[in-house]
Protein backbone atom coordinates (compact mmCIF):
# COMPACT_ATOMS: atom_id res chain seq x y z
CA UNK A 1 0.00 0.00 0.00
CA UNK A 2 1.93 3.17 -0.66
CA UNK A 3 1.22 6.11 1.30
CA UNK A 4 -0.35 9.13 -0.62
CA UNK A 5 -1.50 12.43 0.44
CA UNK A 6 -4.78 13.51 -0.33
CA UNK A 7 -4.74 17.03 1.11
CA UNK A 8 -3.60 19.20 3.54
CA UNK A 9 -5.97 21.63 4.84
CA UNK A 10 -4.85 24.98 6.77
CA UNK A 11 -6.75 26.90 9.10
CA UNK A 12 -9.33 24.26 9.70
CA UNK A 13 -11.21 24.97 13.02
CA UNK A 14 -13.50 21.66 13.28
CA UNK A 15 -10.68 19.05 13.46
CA UNK A 16 -9.99 19.19 17.06
CA UNK A 17 -9.06 22.16 19.48
CA UNK A 18 -7.78 25.71 18.17
CA UNK A 19 -6.41 26.08 14.75
CA UNK A 20 -5.29 23.24 12.82
CA UNK A 21 -3.50 22.14 9.79
CA UNK A 22 -5.02 18.79 8.72
CA UNK A 23 -3.93 16.05 7.00
CA UNK A 24 -5.90 13.86 4.62
CA UNK A 25 -4.34 10.64 3.33
CA UNK A 26 -5.70 8.75 1.01
CA UNK A 27 -7.43 4.90 1.30
CA UNK A 28 -10.20 3.95 3.62
CA UNK A 29 -11.57 0.46 4.43
CA UNK A 30 -14.83 1.65 5.16
CA UNK A 31 -17.19 2.68 2.07
CA UNK A 32 -19.59 5.12 3.79
CA UNK A 33 -22.40 5.70 1.45
CA UNK A 34 -22.95 9.68 2.62
CA UNK A 35 -18.88 9.74 2.34
CA UNK A 36 -18.29 13.38 2.24
CA UNK A 37 -14.76 12.65 0.39
CA UNK A 38 -15.18 10.24 -1.98
CA UNK A 39 -11.35 11.58 -3.43
CA UNK A 40 -10.13 9.51 -0.12
CA UNK A 41 -11.61 5.91 -0.27
CA UNK A 42 -9.53 4.58 -2.69
CA UNK A 43 -5.66 3.90 -2.00
CA UNK A 44 -4.54 4.66 -5.83
CA UNK A 45 -3.85 8.03 -7.13
CA UNK A 46 -6.85 9.08 -9.39
CA UNK A 47 -7.54 11.65 -11.47
CA UNK A 48 -10.71 14.47 -11.24
CA UNK A 49 -12.15 15.70 -15.14
CA UNK A 50 -13.47 19.39 -14.45
CA UNK A 51 -15.98 19.72 -17.18
CA UNK A 52 -15.97 23.22 -17.14
CA UNK A 53 -12.34 23.76 -17.95
CA UNK A 54 -12.53 21.02 -20.88
CA UNK A 55 -12.06 22.53 -24.35
CA UNK A 56 -12.82 19.16 -25.86
CA UNK A 57 -9.36 19.46 -27.65
CA UNK A 58 -8.63 15.44 -27.26
CA UNK A 59 -5.53 16.74 -26.40
CA UNK A 60 -5.21 14.17 -22.99
CA UNK A 61 -6.67 11.17 -25.56
CA UNK A 62 -4.15 11.42 -28.26
CA UNK A 63 -0.95 11.63 -25.30
CA UNK A 64 -2.63 8.61 -23.84
CA UNK A 65 0.31 5.55 -24.22
CA UNK A 66 -2.43 2.62 -22.71
CA UNK A 67 -5.36 4.51 -24.62
CA UNK A 68 -7.24 4.69 -21.14
CA UNK A 69 -9.06 7.65 -22.19
CA UNK A 70 -12.25 7.90 -23.96
CA UNK A 71 -15.02 10.45 -24.53
CA UNK A 72 -19.34 10.15 -25.01
CA UNK A 73 -21.74 11.99 -24.55
CA UNK A 74 -21.26 12.25 -21.06
CA UNK A 75 -17.74 12.99 -21.18
CA UNK A 76 -14.49 12.10 -20.25
CA UNK A 77 -13.96 8.19 -19.42
CA UNK A 78 -10.54 6.80 -17.72
CA UNK A 79 -10.10 2.73 -17.75
CA UNK A 80 -8.39 2.64 -14.31
CA UNK A 81 -7.21 -0.94 -15.38
CA UNK A 82 -5.06 0.76 -18.27
CA UNK A 83 -4.02 3.96 -16.70
CA UNK A 84 -0.43 3.90 -15.78
CA UNK A 85 -0.46 7.10 -14.60
CA UNK A 86 2.54 8.29 -16.63
CA UNK A 87 0.30 11.91 -16.32
CA UNK A 88 0.93 12.63 -19.95
CA UNK A 89 -2.89 13.86 -19.93
CA UNK A 90 -2.14 15.96 -16.91
CA UNK A 91 0.51 17.46 -18.82
CA UNK A 92 -0.60 18.17 -21.99
CA UNK A 93 -3.60 19.47 -21.18
CA UNK A 94 -4.02 23.03 -21.75
CA UNK A 95 -6.85 24.24 -19.45
CA UNK A 96 -5.63 22.35 -16.68
CA UNK A 97 -8.98 20.20 -16.69
CA UNK A 98 -7.37 17.29 -15.44
CA UNK A 99 -6.07 17.16 -11.54
CA UNK A 100 -4.46 14.26 -10.00
CA UNK A 101 -5.47 13.20 -6.37
CA UNK A 102 -2.85 11.64 -4.70
CA UNK A 103 0.55 12.73 -3.79
CA UNK A 104 3.86 11.01 -2.64
CA UNK A 105 5.06 13.17 0.13
CA UNK A 106 8.50 12.27 1.86
CA UNK A 107 8.19 13.02 5.93
CA UNK A 108 10.39 15.35 6.75
CA UNK A 109 8.78 17.07 3.68
CA UNK A 110 5.70 17.04 5.25
CA UNK A 111 6.98 18.00 8.62
CA UNK A 112 8.36 21.11 6.85
CA UNK A 113 5.20 22.16 5.27
CA UNK A 114 2.85 21.48 8.97
CA UNK A 115 5.45 23.58 10.21
CA UNK A 116 5.05 26.97 8.43
CA UNK A 117 1.52 27.13 10.60
CA UNK A 118 3.54 27.16 13.79
CA UNK A 119 2.64 30.44 15.38
CA UNK A 120 -1.41 29.31 14.97
CA UNK A 121 -1.14 26.09 16.41
CA UNK A 122 0.68 28.02 19.68
CA UNK A 123 -1.00 31.03 18.90
CA UNK A 124 -4.76 28.87 19.43
CA UNK A 125 -3.49 26.00 21.27
CA UNK A 126 -4.05 23.94 17.72
CA UNK A 127 -2.14 21.77 16.10
CA UNK A 128 -2.11 19.31 13.15
CA UNK A 129 -5.04 16.71 12.59
CA UNK A 130 -4.60 13.48 10.50
CA UNK A 131 -7.45 12.17 9.12
CA UNK A 132 -8.42 10.36 5.38
CA UNK A 133 -9.33 7.84 4.41
CA UNK A 134 -8.03 6.40 7.26
CA UNK A 135 -4.41 7.82 8.66
CA UNK A 136 -4.26 4.80 11.30
CA UNK A 137 -3.68 2.46 7.84
CA UNK A 138 -0.57 4.26 6.92
CA UNK A 139 1.28 2.78 10.20
CA UNK A 140 4.74 2.97 9.44
CA UNK A 141 4.80 6.15 7.47
CA UNK A 142 2.39 7.93 10.61
CA UNK A 143 5.11 6.57 13.11
CA UNK A 144 7.64 8.11 11.57
CA UNK A 145 5.72 11.53 11.15
CA UNK A 146 4.14 11.51 14.52
CA UNK A 147 7.47 11.36 16.31
CA UNK A 148 9.25 14.13 14.23
CA UNK A 149 6.24 16.33 15.37
CA UNK A 150 6.65 15.24 18.84
CA UNK A 151 9.55 16.06 18.95
CA UNK A 152 8.95 19.78 17.78
CA UNK A 153 5.72 19.66 20.91
CA UNK A 154 3.22 19.40 18.62
CA UNK A 155 -0.17 18.93 19.71
CA UNK A 156 -1.01 15.77 17.52
CA UNK A 157 -5.24 14.93 17.21
CA UNK A 158 -5.72 11.17 14.94
CA UNK A 159 -9.27 11.20 13.05
CA UNK A 160 -10.14 7.38 12.79
CA UNK A 161 -13.32 5.06 11.86
CA UNK A 162 -11.54 2.46 13.82
CA UNK A 163 -11.42 -0.71 11.95
CA UNK A 164 -8.19 -2.37 12.21
CA UNK A 165 -6.56 -4.49 14.83
CA UNK A 166 -6.11 -2.19 17.90
CA UNK A 167 -2.20 -2.89 17.99
CA UNK A 168 -1.99 -0.55 14.77
CA UNK A 169 -3.37 2.03 16.81
CA UNK A 170 -1.61 1.54 20.26
CA UNK A 171 1.75 1.99 18.75
CA UNK A 172 0.32 5.65 17.80
CA UNK A 173 -0.84 6.40 21.68
CA UNK A 174 2.31 7.27 22.88
CA UNK A 175 2.69 10.17 20.58
CA UNK A 176 -0.68 11.39 20.60
CA UNK A 177 -2.75 14.10 22.29
CA UNK A 178 -6.12 13.51 21.01
CA UNK A 179 -8.12 10.80 19.15
CA UNK A 180 -11.26 11.91 17.11
CA UNK A 181 -13.09 8.35 17.24
CA UNK A 182 -15.82 8.10 14.27
CA UNK A 183 -19.12 5.90 15.95
CA UNK A 184 -21.53 6.31 12.95
CA UNK A 185 -24.40 3.50 13.75
CA UNK A 186 -24.77 0.79 16.91
CA UNK A 187 -26.92 -1.25 14.68
CA UNK A 188 -24.52 -4.07 13.49
CA UNK A 189 -26.71 -4.91 10.12
CA UNK A 190 -27.66 -0.83 9.56
CA UNK A 191 -23.55 -0.53 9.83
CA UNK A 192 -22.64 -3.00 7.32
CA UNK A 193 -25.66 -1.39 5.21
CA UNK A 194 -24.28 1.91 5.23
CA UNK A 195 -20.23 1.77 5.31
CA UNK A 196 -19.80 -1.82 3.52
CA UNK A 197 -18.81 -3.46 7.21
CA UNK A 198 -20.17 -4.54 10.30
CA UNK A 199 -19.03 -2.81 13.37
CA UNK A 200 -17.82 -5.39 15.32
CA UNK A 201 -13.76 -4.50 15.62
CA UNK A 202 -14.88 -0.88 16.00
CA UNK A 203 -16.91 -1.27 18.83
CA UNK A 204 -14.25 -3.73 20.14
CA UNK A 205 -11.53 -0.81 20.21
CA UNK A 206 -14.02 1.28 21.23
CA UNK A 207 -14.19 -0.58 24.30
CA UNK A 208 -10.41 -0.64 24.86
CA UNK A 209 -10.04 3.01 24.29
CA UNK A 210 -12.95 3.73 27.17
CA UNK A 211 -10.31 2.12 29.57
CA UNK A 212 -7.29 4.38 29.27
CA UNK A 213 -6.52 7.62 30.58
CA UNK A 214 -4.76 8.99 28.07
CA UNK A 215 -4.27 10.30 25.33
CA UNK A 216 -8.16 12.68 25.10
CA UNK A 217 -11.07 11.12 23.35
CA UNK A 218 -13.66 12.63 21.43
CA UNK A 219 -16.59 10.69 19.69
CA UNK A 220 -17.92 11.85 16.73
CA UNK A 221 -21.09 10.58 15.03
CA UNK A 222 -22.31 12.09 11.75
CA UNK A 223 -26.09 12.92 11.57
CA UNK A 224 -26.76 11.83 7.90
CA UNK A 225 -30.51 12.02 6.39
CA UNK A 226 -32.50 8.61 6.51
CA UNK A 227 -29.52 6.63 7.53
CA UNK A 228 -27.70 8.01 10.98
CA UNK A 229 -30.54 10.50 12.03
CA UNK A 230 -32.64 8.69 13.46
CA UNK A 231 -33.10 8.51 17.97
CA UNK A 232 -33.20 5.58 18.27
CA UNK A 233 -29.62 5.16 17.13
CA UNK A 234 -28.45 8.03 19.20
CA UNK A 235 -29.95 6.48 22.06
CA UNK A 236 -28.47 3.23 21.35
CA UNK A 237 -24.89 4.89 20.98
CA UNK A 238 -25.27 7.08 24.12
CA UNK A 239 -25.81 3.81 26.59
CA UNK A 240 -22.96 2.54 24.46
CA UNK A 241 -20.59 5.12 25.61
CA UNK A 242 -21.71 6.11 28.66
CA UNK A 243 -20.88 2.02 29.87
CA UNK A 244 -17.81 1.62 27.61
CA UNK A 245 -16.30 4.92 27.49
CA UNK A 246 -16.65 7.21 30.68
CA UNK A 247 -13.61 8.86 29.40
CA UNK A 248 -14.26 10.88 26.89
CA UNK A 249 -14.28 14.87 26.73
CA UNK A 250 -16.68 15.10 23.83
CA UNK A 251 -19.72 13.73 21.48
CA UNK A 252 -20.15 15.71 18.68
CA UNK A 253 -22.96 15.52 16.46
CA UNK A 254 -21.92 16.56 12.53
CA UNK A 255 -24.98 17.38 10.56
CA UNK A 256 -24.85 16.29 7.09
CA UNK A 257 -24.17 18.98 4.51
CA UNK A 258 -24.21 18.42 0.76
CA UNK A 259 -21.64 20.27 -0.66
CA UNK A 260 -19.79 16.81 -2.11
CA UNK A 261 -22.29 16.26 -4.91
CA UNK A 262 -19.74 18.08 -7.20
CA UNK A 263 -16.34 15.72 -5.83
CA UNK A 264 -18.91 12.53 -6.83
CA UNK A 265 -18.86 14.02 -10.24
CA UNK A 266 -15.57 14.84 -11.03
CA UNK A 267 -15.06 11.29 -10.22
CA UNK A 268 -17.45 10.57 -12.27
CA UNK A 269 -19.87 8.70 -10.10
CA UNK A 270 -23.13 9.43 -8.73
CA UNK A 271 -23.86 10.27 -5.05
CA UNK A 272 -26.87 8.56 -3.29
CA UNK A 273 -27.34 11.37 -1.68
CA UNK A 274 -27.43 14.28 -3.97
CA UNK A 275 -30.61 14.99 -3.57
CA UNK A 276 -30.77 14.93 0.26
CA UNK A 277 -31.89 18.13 2.02
CA UNK A 278 -30.02 19.57 5.11
CA UNK A 279 -31.40 18.79 8.53
CA UNK A 280 -34.01 20.43 9.93
CA UNK A 281 -32.45 22.64 13.36
CA UNK A 282 -34.87 21.30 15.86
CA UNK A 283 -34.30 17.89 15.03
CA UNK A 284 -30.18 18.52 15.62
CA UNK A 285 -31.04 20.15 18.96
CA UNK A 286 -33.65 17.42 19.85
CA UNK A 287 -30.92 14.63 19.19
CA UNK A 288 -28.54 16.74 20.53
CA UNK A 289 -30.67 16.89 24.07
CA UNK A 290 -31.19 12.90 23.53
CA UNK A 291 -27.21 12.50 23.62
CA UNK A 292 -26.64 14.81 26.54
CA UNK A 293 -28.79 12.34 28.64
CA UNK A 294 -25.85 9.76 28.20
CA UNK A 295 -22.98 12.02 28.11
CA UNK A 296 -22.98 15.30 29.68
CA UNK A 297 -20.34 17.32 27.01
CA UNK A 298 -22.30 16.53 23.61
CA UNK A 299 -22.51 18.95 21.03
CA UNK A 300 -23.91 19.17 17.49
CA UNK A 301 -22.77 21.67 14.54
CA UNK A 302 -22.62 21.72 10.92
CA UNK A 303 -25.48 23.55 8.29
CA UNK A 304 -28.92 23.10 9.01
CA UNK A 305 -32.11 24.13 6.79
CA UNK A 306 -32.72 27.38 9.25
CA UNK A 307 -29.66 29.07 9.41
CA UNK A 308 -29.18 32.08 7.08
Amino acid sequence: MEDYILDIQRMSTEDGPGIRTTVFFKGCNLKCLWCHNPESISFQKEKYWIRDKCMGCNSCKDECPSQAISFDGEGMKVDNELCSFCLNCVEVCPTNALELKGEKIEVDALVHELMKDLSFYKNSNGGVTLSGGEAVLHQNYLIQLLKKLKEKSIHIAIDTAGRYPFEMLEKLIPYTDLILYDLKVYDSNLHKKYTGVDNALIKENAIKLGKLSKPEIWIRTPIIPNSTDSEENIEALGAFIRDNMPNISKWELLSFNNLSKEKYRLLGSVWDYEKEELLQKEKMIKLCQIAQKYVNKATWSGATKLEV
